[in-house]
């Protein structure tokens, strides 16, 4: 293993902590409060005094780890292992997301190519959507009972098998093949994108795990950027030619399953289910615990019982579920306006989620150095509000650079909300799990989006691509006031940071 003694590097953070933290360990028990020294601040017990913290010694003793040694528990290193970890999930996360988008981007090739009507090409995205809400709570619970390896094994495994079983369906007749398979790759999509927070707080140290969460994003991301891009350029739309037009798809199912397949394999190498050592304190706390303690329907009521993490689930929703519609419209708000443009459609949403990449990075970048959670979540939003107001009343002006900047701009906002998302609810919710929290999160995206995809869609086709981006404007107006009315407290931060006066209840 990686992360053997001899190998195990201390990057940017101690082996041990300093003892005046240690002192504070009474503020995790339900009932003890820090030593609070003049003016309110925190004072380091003395270490001749450590000993009278006696009455809750069965609790402190739960706390440490190696019989009482207390330098057991507070030793933290990063692993090496934590960045071809992070590596991994987001190639495989990438083939999945690419694996949502290939249908959208060409809906009026396969609406040929299969003969059916646009809506059923779009429920080969929706099915993304459909197939994760009942599927979260299911997912989340075995991310928690049975660990990161075998979710993550499933997610690659599940990805793999969709796109070997698209390979089946190269023929006009197979459309329900089709969906089938993609049903599956769907299923895949349960068990990853739920993962980012949880792989950035275990594998990786308080400043760069919100970096760390934003990379893990960006896989996805990356694979939505490609699926823009690729299809159009591998498949052309050749009407009057089936047999060439099925050798193209070809191409790109098979080359799809071959990849997605050697990533599984991958997968199976590479993911343990945590390091060595914890890489914070926080999950040093958490790591501590005994499994008993652990109640997943309990985490499950303390979510929900939890005001700021409501408001932020609706919010989120809203905001992420307005990029999916964005997304599988995408095609077909183009071609309104610039006939036979597919080519430049895909380049486009190329272009947003690019965009969105960067400022994805960006965002992770500043919350590791800032900790602002609550106002860059903020501004974010109200800059993807307006993003997609200029994005709508220029769509239609006739010139496609007009579109390729404001999409730009839009998907650089827009797509740069997600991991604040992620990380804004681990820091409300710890000590909850975060897969939990993560797939709540994704659970109501995908509501929100088949809720916005269905009826942006009918405007688009009724009325026009305008009346549809209207409609979700005005959603996302709702989601910053959701935004503003988030009580920011950030309990991780508060933990690493040695600012330890907070109940850890339900870990």
């Amino acid at each position: 293993m990686v992360e053997e003694s001899g190998e195990e590097e201390a990057e940017g953070e101690s082996a041990e902590m300093p003892a005046a933290p240690l002192q504070r360990c009474n503020g995790f028990l339900p009932g003890k409060e820090a030593a609070a020294g003049p003016g309110g601040g925190e004072q380091p017990a003395p270490a001749a005094t450590a000993a009278p913290a006696a009455p809750a010694a069965p609790e402190a003793e739960a706390m440490l780890a190696g019989g009482g040694r207390p330098e057991a528990r507070l030793e933290t290193r990063l692993s090496r292992r934590r960045l071809a970890v992070l590596a991994v999930f987001s190639c495989y996360s990438l083939v999945n997301a690419f694996q949502w988008i290939q249908y959208s981007i060409l809906s009026n090739v396969f609406a040929g190519f299969y003969g059916v009507s646009f809506t059923q090409i779009d429920w080969l995205s929706m099915v993304y959507m459909v197939a994760y809400v009942p599927l979260i709570l299911p997912a989340t619970w075995l991310l928690d009972a049975r660990g990161l390896r075998l979710t993550a094994l499933l997610g690659a495994g599940l990805n793999a098998l969709g796109a070997w079983l698209k390979c089946g369906s190269l023929a006009p007749q197979r459309y329900p093949l089709t969906l089938a398979a993609q049903a599956v790759c769907a299923v895949a999509q349960v068990f990853i994108l739920g993962l980012p927070s949880r792989i950035a707080s275990v594998w990786f140290g308080p400043t760069e795990v919100s970096t760390a969460c934003a990379v893990a994003v960006l896989g996805n991301q990356l694979g939505t950027a490609i699926g823009f891009l690729l299809p159009p350029v591998l498949v052309p739309n050749t009407p009057n030619d089936i047999d060439l037009m099925a050798h193209n798809i070809s191409i790109m199912f098979y080359g799809t399953a071959i990849v997605s397949t050697l990533l599984f394999f991958l997968t199976g190498v590479v993911f343990e289910e945590k390091p060595k050592y914890p890489p914070s304190h926080s999950q040093a706390v958490l790591q501590t615990k005994p499994p008993e303690d652990y109640s997943y329907k309990q985490s499950i009521i303390n979510l929900f019982r939890n005001i700021p993490f409501i408001l932020l689930l609706i919010s989120y929703g809203i905001m992420t579920g307005a990029f999916y519609s964005v997304s599988t419209l995408l095609n077909q708000m183009i071609v309104t306006h610039y006939e036979a443009k597919e080519v430049n459609a895909g380049r486009i949403g190329l272009t947003l989620v690019v965009a969105g990449m960067v400022g994805s990075i960006i965002c992770g970048l500043w919350l590791d150095y800032t900790k602002t959670y609550k106002q860059t979540t903020l501004i974010v939003y109200i800059l993807s509000f307006i993003g997609l107001l200029v994005f709508t009343f220029t769509l239609d002006l006739g010139y496609l650079i007009v579109v390729f900047v404001t999409g730009g701009v839009l998907g650089f906002f827009m797509t740069g909300y997600l991991p604040l998302g992620f990380e804004f609810a681990v820091e409300i919710t710890y000590p909850e799990s975060e897969g939990t929290s993560s797939g709540l999160l994704n659970a109501s995206a995908q509501i929100f989006g088949i809720v916005f995809t269905l009826v942006q869609g009918k405007l688009t086709t009724d009325y026009s691509p305008r009346a549809g981006n209207i409609f979700l404007c005005a959603w996302i107006f709702v989601g910053i006031i959701l935004t503003a009315l988030i009580k920011s407290d950030l309990r991780r931060h508060n933990v690493n940071s040695g600012i330890m006066n907070l109940d850890v209840k339900a870990v």
